[in-house]
C-alpha cells in the first residue's frame, strides 16, 4: 500500500498483537490469541478513518497499540514522523499530548472520586500547561462550554451525570491537551439511540474547530459511514478492505463488506434490500482459519480460499482490499 505522502501523521506498518494464553503448573504459554494480525494503513492530517467490524474483529486492541497503551508483537507505528514504539518512556510522555483517547464506556472511563475540574483539567497540571489554578479552571470551563456542558459543572462528580453528559466531560478530556490525533473507541455505543446523533454531532463540529484527525472505531456502519472520510473493514484482526466511505457504502468489493452493509439498517425503512446471511460464527482468533480468514462463511468462496492469504492490494485508486475473487 502507498502511504508515501508528506500529508500522513500516522503509517501503521504490518501491525501484530498476540495475546498469550498460560496454564499448567509454571503458566507456560499454552495458545495465542491472535487481535490484531498484519495490519497496514495510513491517516492523512484532518482526516477520519473508520475501523469497522463485528465484536473481537481487533479493531479496539488496534486503537490501543497505536497509543501504545498496549505493547506490539511486532510492526510499526509512525506519527507526525515519529517511530512510537522506539520511544523511551519520557519521550512517549511527550507524545501523549498529542495522542489521545476517548473511551466506550463514559461510565467506567471517569474516576468517581474526582470532579469534573480535576478530571478535564488533569492534563494540564500532568503538564504543566496552565500558569496558575485558576487558568486552568477558566480553560476547563471554556472546554466545558464547547462541548454543551457550562462551568457550573466544575464542581460536580460523575454520578451526577447522564451517560451522554458523562461522554462530552471525556471529549472535554481528550481536548484539553489540543492532540492532533484522537482515536474515538467505540464513543456512542453506550449511549442512548436519541443522544448518539447529539455527541456524533458535536465530534464532527469539533474536529473542523480544533483541527483534529480521527481514528474512529466502531461496529456500527451506519454510525462509521457518517462521519468518516475513508473505512477499513476488520475481520479477524485483519483488514479486509479499505476505501473511500462513498466507496465503500456503494461499492463494496469485499464479500464481508456486503454482508455486513446488507444487515445495517437502511435510513428509510420502507427501503429493500437482499440480507445476506453469513454461515456459523466468527472463528476464534486463538485458532484462524488457514487461508482467507473469512472463507468459511464466505457465499463467494472458491477453490484456493483456504490455502492462502490473499494480499491486501489495490483494485482501484485508493480502493484495497484483501479477496481472491472480489466482488464484480
Amino acid at each position: 500500500m502507498n502511504i508515501n505522502n508528506n500529508n500522513i501523521i500516522l503509517k501503521v506498518l504490518n501491525l501484530k498483537k498476540h495475546f498469550p494464553i498460560k496454564g499448567g503448573l509454571f503458566s507456560k504459554t499454552k495458545a495465542l490469541v491472535y487481535a490484531v494480525d498484519g495490519v497496514s494503513f495510513s491517516v492523512k492530517r484532518g482526516e477520519v478513518i473508520g475501523l469497522v467490524g463485528e465484536s473481537g474483529c481487533g479493531k479496539t486492541t488496534t486503537g490501543r497499540v497505536i497509543l501504545r497503551l498496549i505493547e506490539p508483537t511486532e510492526g510499526t507505528v509512525v506519527f507526525d514522523g515519529k517511530d512510537v514504539f522506539s520511544l523511551d518512556n519520557n519521550e512517549m510522555r511527550q507524545l501523549r499530548r498529542d495522542m489521545t483517547i476517548i473511551f466506550q464506556d463514559p461510565y467506567l472511563s471517569l474516576n468517581p472520586r474526582m470532579t469534573v475540574a480535576k478530571i478535564v483539567g488533569e492534563g494540564l497540571r500532568n503538564y504543566a500547561l496552565a500558569r496558575s489554578k485558576h487558568e486552568a479552571e477558566q480553560r476547563v470551563a471554556n472546554l466545558l462550554e464547547r462541548v454543551g456542558l457550562g462551568s457550573e459543572h466544575l464542581r460536580r462528580y460523575p454520578h451526577e451525570f447522564s451517560g451522554g453528559q458523562r461522554q462530552r466531560i471525556g471529549i472535554a478530556r481528550a481536548l484539553s491537551l489540543n492532540p492532533k490525533l484522537i482515536v474515538a473507541d467505540e464513543p456512542v455505543s453506550a449511549l442512548d439511540v436519541s443522544i448518539q446523533a447529539q455527541v456524533l454531532n458535536l465530534l464532527v463540529e469539533l474536529k473542523k474547530d480544533f483541527e483534529l484527525t480521527y481514528i474512529f472505531i466502531a461496529h456500527d456502519l451506519r454510525v462509521v459511514e457518517y462521519v468518516s472520510d475513508r473505512v477499513a473493514v476488520m475481520y479477524l484482526g485483519k483488514i479486509m478492505e479499505l476505501a473511500d466511505a462513498r466507496e465503500i457504502y456503494t461499492n463494496p468489493r469485499h464479500p464481508y463488506t456486503e454482508a455486513l452493509l446488507s444487515a445495517a439498517p437502511m435510513p428509510d425503512p420502507k427501503a429493500k434490500k437482499e440480507r445476506l446471511i453469513l454461515e456459523g460464527d466468527v472463528p476464534s482468533p486463538i485458532n484462524p482459519p488457514s487461508g482467507c480468514p473469512f472463507h468459511p462463511r464466505c457465499f463467494n468462496r472458491k477453490q484456493g480460499c483456504d490455502a492462502k492469504m490473499p494480499d491486501f492490494h489495490e483494485i482501484s485508486p485508493d480502493h484495497h482490499i484483501a479477496c481472491h475473487y472480489p466482488i464484480d
